[in-house]
């Protein structure tokens, strides 16, 4: 009997709202499941949690049952219309906004119980640098911060980067650049924000790529869809489809940097040959 493969388990987070980070998030994650992947999509941004509107998914349970040891969270995960495994948040739940890290931890535990095949975990995490947004980027392999090429989502993802660099000292941290007006642009932005982290921190952050601004990226989202399937055509799917070729090119680590990680009982088990 083979083993379940380890997913690469990759934290999406913003300095601020309104970056786009929940729409990179859906879109990549559809990305990745029409390149055949198994995908699974948890969203922590437990107290608005709104991936599943944009999937255009009935989710009549969410994360808040198993909480409250209602659910096991093999019973509240979904199928979306696109084939993303999904697991919903609470929406307008004060309650499931500021939980503890106690609770975030049993979170976190859960999904070793879990045993389905997964090969990309994607955690849609809330903006801010709340203690439960920490304590998830903390459980991922990977951490990925989207950035505008605006002042204050620039000054808010410098924030971010510099509390898990030199508070947590957690690494494999990289950058999305959304909304720019070209591959250059997002080039460029890139530049710009990592060399003030080389400057101040003494540390990189990579580039995981750019996704151009396109109008068919909202109108996707109004018909609850990702662009990929809305528009395949248009310069943000391609580069949805690129960055979801990113993800599967990170590098396999074999220590995580965090605490407590996603999936910990996969990491540790003997793995069968193929």
């Amino acid at each position: 009997m083979h083993s379940l493969p380890v997913p690469k388990v990759v934290g999406i987070a913003s300095g601020k709202g309104g970056v786009g980070k929940t729409t990179v998030s859906v879109n990549l994650a559809v990305a990745l499941a029409q390149a055949g992947k198994h995908v699974m999509l948890l969203d922590a941004d437990l107290g608005l949690a709104n991936t599943q509107i944009a999937l255009g998914a009935h989710t009549p349970l969410n994360i808040g049952h198993v909480l409250r040891g209602e659910r096991s969270l093999e019973e509240i995960i979904i199928t979306t219309p696109q084939g993303v495994r999904l697991v919903p948040g609470a929406s307008g739940l004060r309650e499931m906004a500021a939980l503890d890290s106690g609770q975030i931890a049993e979170i976190i535990r859960a999904f070793d119980g879990l045993s389905e095949p997964v090969d990309v975990l994607l955690v849609d995490i809330a903006a801010g640098l709340s203690p439960s947004v920490i304590d998830f980027l903390g459980a991922c392999q990977y951490r990925v911060v989207v950035v505008r090429d605006e002042p204050s989502s620039i000054a808010d993802a410098y924030g971010l980067i510099k509390v898990l660099t030199l508070e947590e000292q957690l690494d494999q941290n990289y950058m999305v650049t959304n909304q720019v007006t070209s591959a250059q642009d997002g080039r460029r932005l890139h530049q710009r924000l990592n060399d003030v982290c080389m400057r101040f921190l003494g540390q990189s952050v990579r580039h995981l790529g750019s996704v151009e601004s396109h109008e068919m990226v909202l109108q996707a989202l109004r018909k609850f869809k990702a662009v990929t399937e809305f528009a395949p055509g248009t310069a943000a799917a391609r580069d949805f489809r690129a960055l979801a070729q990113a993800v599967l090119d990170l590098p396999t680590i074999e220590q995580p940097s965090g605490r407590l990680q996603m999936f910990l009982g996969r990491m540790v088990q003997p793995q069968s040959p193929a």
